[in-house]
């Protein structure tokens, strides 16, 4: 017995020590699949965020868990199907009791974890979860919770596996002599792999041997009958050999995991996609052809049978398009079938089909598998989740469906995940009952790693009114609908809950014509009814379909008003703008219920300035043009305060003497602006304009300096600035209180000048004197004086400094007097 014993102590310290050895820089081997662990503790998953439902046109669920890290492994309880519960990377767990409602609990494991989480049910409905396990950045081996209330609450964490990658489970659901067993593989490092088994449901796992055919990622388990026996065969799977064109191995045990042995090896798949830097690529996201295992429990003509799924390119070679193939053996996995190919799509390697997941249910027999599928991307770089199932032991597979509602784009480079090609999770999984299955898988949709499921086969469900008003003593119908399917043809049941029944009153819910569907596409009548005095107010319905076992679950909510109204209110600026509604402030669309004959005042303010914008109120949408409204309300009402929206033209002036500036402009409407004057007086001095400098999409600024652009229209589409360029006029002075005897112009003085120079004239009647200067071309650069002036004699002192240098001439106009002169400007 010693003997007997020893050599699993020794092959378990074997592991540990080659283990060791190769704990360095495993991020970059290819030959491991494990987060890399830069991201492992970056990464901070999201699952308590609030589940959801995304539902396409047609009708269809998938169903939004939260924010993981990708790598879904999910399970469904025997006993219940509608108990699930789904584990993603590293710890992100979510579980459902009624097969709609999801919540999360995740289980302290009392160690380091790593993820590739693992599920499974016994038969009992005991939940079991494995994840990888270590300490600092070495992962030496697996941890198992157990769960007897489908993870409301777990009971304590063993030790599972001993290894360094990629573990899976699988546990016993049959009746039979190893009823319960729990079985755990991992890869352990040098070669080998481990596993352990579990004989007293989950309380301890042992050590059971090890394997020395498994190099690569990619080692499963699976439980099969042998004979009449159930659970009489356990089937293990090892990868090794040449990533790109890899061995699969396969053994066995027919005493319950006590001892194994060799079946066969078979070489089928080859390349997934492109070799990059040694890994499997489709649009950089890193994948393998696992060799993923099932087996028939059921009592069907293939009970017995073994299965293998992978994904492989067709043509084989590298770059090349990969498909979704299956192969069964009918001898434990001695021999094997040819290759069956799944996906349906036409022409076969047009597009990509890779990342596939399987499951054999064990009361039908049928094999269920999940793939990622580019078919209606002609750049093949969106994928989504496509899926079909055979009910002939692999030969034949049905019309492929489309299960999930959205593309995703392959490559997510704002997921979260690293390297070249980059970790973006490596499987995803499926769980069956005897009427559908459930798919869970990472979605990239949202850019993210979002964790979603959603049933196969499945129906669409709709309802024709999401909002019923139902006064006391009346009823109302609504209809109830499954507008298509997805290979579901089992019977669709009905049923309606009020989840907030009147504390005085009943409503009643009825389906005159029965409540369930056996035809696609169908419709059933459902009765809504409000009598004995319900307390005025809005009542929530519960409207769920379900298959026969209760699976597949959906609901749709019906609100019923019963002697209320609803005012449904809001502006159509988002929360720019508060209003009231009987005094309270709202910034956002609210829908009030109001019991009938209640009084209502609403009041949005006349215009609300923000910044550079303005929103100026128009109207209410019944077109009212009062900003107050005062009613009675009997019925649902539908409220939205319009709001035109207003650009700030704003004016910079040093100089009093603007117009147009400074205020609010309709969008697209014309705004004038402009200088009153060109030439200013003030304090003995004087300004001239020389023009615009705009500032922002759609102002004006002037071509030149001459300051002739004293009016400016534009077209307002968003907030300018307007700025008025002035230079200020050495200034205009009376130097002489007698009358000339004749009009005169005197030369400049100094002549040449930089930049300041003046200029004397005399006049000898009252009138009008204008006083310019031009350059050589004769463009006239500035108007020194053009005002009436008493006779006598001027000195106005001319800045050049906004002029560059060279010859000018001034110019007196006076009544009948011309006269020019020559200067010259030095700078």
């Amino acid at each position: 017995m010693k003997k007997l014993l020893l050599l699993p102590i020794i092959v378990i310290i074997a592991v540990v020590i080659g283990f060791n050895s190769q704990s360095t820089n495993m991020d970059d081997d290819p030959n491991l699949d494990r987060i890399p662990s830069e991201l492992l503790n970056a990464h901070q998953p999201d699952s308590e965020l609030e589940d959801a439902v995304w539902t396409d046109e047609e009708g269809f669920d998938n169903y939004f868990l939260g924010i993981d890290f990708a790598e879904a492994h999910i399970s469904m309880n025997p006993n219940d199907p509608k108990q699930m519960f789904v584990a993603f990377n590293t710890n992100g767990t979510h579980y459902t009791l009624n097969g709609i409602d999801w919540a999360t609990n995740m289980p302290n494991f009392g160690t380091n974890i790593f993820g590739d989480p693992i599920t499974a049910y016994d038969s009992l409905g005991r939940l079991y979860y494995e994840n990888m396990s270590g300490a600092g950045g070495n992962i030496t081996g697996t941890r198992i919770i157990s769960s007897d209330d489908n993870a409301q609450t777990w009971r304590n964490p063993v030790n599972g596996n001993i290894g360094v990658d990629k573990n899976w489970m699988a546990a016993d659901q049959t009746a039979g002599p190893y009823s319960n067993y729990v079985y755990s593989v991992f890869t352990a490092g040098g070669g080998s792999g481990n596993i352990v088994r579990s004989i007293d449901r989950g309380n301890s796992f042992n050590f059971v041997t090890s394997l020395s055919t498994q190099f690569l990622p990619g080692m499963m388990v699976a439980v099969g009958p042998n004979g009449a026996t159930q659970g009489g065969t356990v089937y293990v799977v090892t990868n090794s050999g040449n990533s790109f064109a890899p061995n699969y191995t396969f053994y066995k045990s027919e005493n319950g995991g006590t001892t194994f042995n060799y079946v066969s090896t078979q070489q089928f798949a080859n390349y997934v996609g492109t070799n990059v830097n040694g890994r499997h690529s489709v649009e950089n996201m890193r994948t393998r052809p696992y060799p993923y295992i099932a087996a028939d429990n059921s009592y069907g003509p293939h009970r017995g049978r073994l299965y293998l799924i992978y994904a492989s390119n067709n043509p084989p070679g590298n770059g090349n398009n990969p498909n979704i193939y299956c192969r069964y053996s009918d001898n434990q996995g001695a021999t094997w079938s040819g290759e069956v190919l799944v996906n349906d799509n036409t022409p076969a390697n047009s597009s990509i089909q890779f990342h596939p997941a399987m499951w054999c249910d064990k009361e039908t027999g049928r094999l269920y598998v999940q793939w990622m599928d580019t078919r209606n991307t002609p750049t093949n770089d969106s994928a989504e989740i496509y899926a079909s199932y055979s009910d002939n032991g692999g030969v034949n597979w049905a019309t492929n469906q489309k299960v999930s509602n959205k593309k995703m784009k392959i490559e997510c480079t704002s997921c979260g995940g690293g390297g070249t090609p980059r970790y973006q999770g490596d499987y995803n999984s499926v769980a069956s009952n005897s009427i559908t299955s459930i798919m869970a898988w990472a979605d990239f949709r949202s850019n993210n790693f979002s964790s979603y499921v959603a049933y196969f086969p499945d129906y669409a469900m709709k309802i024709s009114d999401s909002l019923l008003k139902v006064n006391d003593g009346q009823n109302a119908n609504i209809t109830v609908s499954v507008p298509a399917v997805k290979l579901y043809d089992k019977t669709v049941t009905f049923t309606g809950t009020v989840t907030n029944p009147p504390s005085s009153g009943n409503i009643n819910i009825t389906f005159p014509n029965g409540n369930t569907i056996n035809s696609y596409p169908g419709q059933v009548t459902m009765n809504i009814a409000a009598s004995g005095g319900v307390t005025p107010g809005s009542y929530t319905i519960h409207v769920e379909g379900r298959g026969p076992n209760g699976t597949p679950a959906h609901r749709r909510e019906l609100n019923v008003l019963v002697n209320a109204s609803l005012l449904s209110i809001q502006t159509n600026r988002g929360n720019l703008v508060t209003y009231t509604v009987n005094g309270n402030p709202y910034n956002s669309p609210q829908q009030i219920v109001f019991p009938d004959g209640a009084n209502v005042t609403v009041e949005t303010p006349l215009n609300v300035p923000q910044a550079s914008n303005n929103y100026m109120f128009t109207q209410w949408s019944n077109g009212s043009t009062d900003t107050t409204l005062n009613f009675t309300i009997n019925q649902n009402t539908d409220l939205t305060a319009h709001y035109k929206r207003q650009y700030l033209l704003l004016m910079n002036s040093s100089i009093g003497n603007t117009f147009g500036g400074d205020q609010y402009y309709d969008s697209n409407s014309q705004a004038t602006f402009g200088v009153l004057s060109r030439i200013v007086s003030g304090n003995g001095l004087y300004s001239e304009f020389k023009g615009w400098i705009g500032g922002g999409p759609g102002s004006y600024s002037s071509p030149d300096s001459s300051g002739m652009d004293t009016v400016v229209t534009v077209t307002i589409k968003n907030p300018i600035v307007e700025t008025a360029r002035w230079y200020t006029i050495v200034g205009i002075s009376n130097v002489g209180d007698e009358i000339p005897e004749k009009y005169d112009l005197s030369q400049n003085y100094p002549n040449p000048f930089n930049p300041v120079t003046n200029i004397r004239f005399d006049i000898m009647k009252e009138g009008n004197v204008k006083l310019s200067v031009y350059d050589m071309t004769g463009k006239e650069v500035s108007v020194l004086t053009n005002e009436v002036l008493k006779p006598g004699s001027y000195e106005v002192g001319f800045n050049a400094s906004h002029l560059s240098s060279g010859v000018y001439y001034y110019r007196i106009e006076a009544g009948d007097f011309v006269s020019v002169k020559r200067m010259v400007l030095l700078k």
